[in-house]
């Protein structure tokens, strides 16, 4: 279950931001710029194996198996969406098959709480411009709740804004170009 919240309860002792422990009245704006820049797709690193040591850590901490959690990053990251580069207001979606390019506006953020009681912000934005394959919104996941470039992020997009707002089970994440696998495994880790 998801609900969007305007609970304005402080954020329990101990919990940070990252975890989704927040007050509604730290949440704010952010701008695309906050996720500029030349990004690949960690899906090909985990089907590879490079992030079993991820999965396996988590299995240790949490109430899942490795092979439970490789399943789940499995459904998680899937995409044919290999790469996005944003640059300005322009987002490039990169594809085996080629590219596609929207122009993108500011279309609000909503404060999400899980099931577990956590909660996170998605930001979003509208196409207004660009290639008729591009899709019409997309939104943004990276734990964070103000203005701050993002280290990774989980994007979420599509034509029908309501139905990309509750999309829960597929959320592709992206890292920096520049990284290595191995660089992507140690932020994995670190987190």
């Amino acid at each position: 279950m998801l609900t969007t919240s305007h609970d304005h309860a402080a954020p329990a002792d101990g919990k940070t931001v990252a975890e989704g422990h927040f007050d509604d009245a730290q949440v704010q704006a952010r701008p695309l710029s906050d996720w500029q820049g030349d990004r690949q797709l960690v899906y090909p690193h985990l089907m590879a194996g490079t992030l079993d040591p991820v999965t396996k850590a988590k299995a240790e901490k949490g109430d899942k198996t490795h092979a439970e959690y490789r399943a789940y990053y499995e459904t998680g990251y899937e995409t044919d969406v290999d790469r996005i580069e944003i640059d300005g207001d322009k987002v490039t979606f990169h594809r085996a098959t080629g590219a596609v390019t929207g122009q993108y506006a500011d279309g609000g953020h909503e404060v999400l709480t899980y099931d577990k009681g956590n909660r996170g912000v998605r930001y979003s934005f509208r196409k207004v411009d660009g290639d008729a394959a591009a899709p019409g919104y997309i939104r943004f996941g990276d734990h964070k709740i103000a203005p701050e470039k993002a280290d990774h992020y989980h994007l979420y997009w599509g034509d029908d804004r309501t139905a990309v707002l509750a999309e829960l089970a597929n959320w592709p994440t992206y890292y920096p170009s520049r990284m290595d696998p191995a660089a992507v495994l140690a932020e994995m880790l670190a987190q």
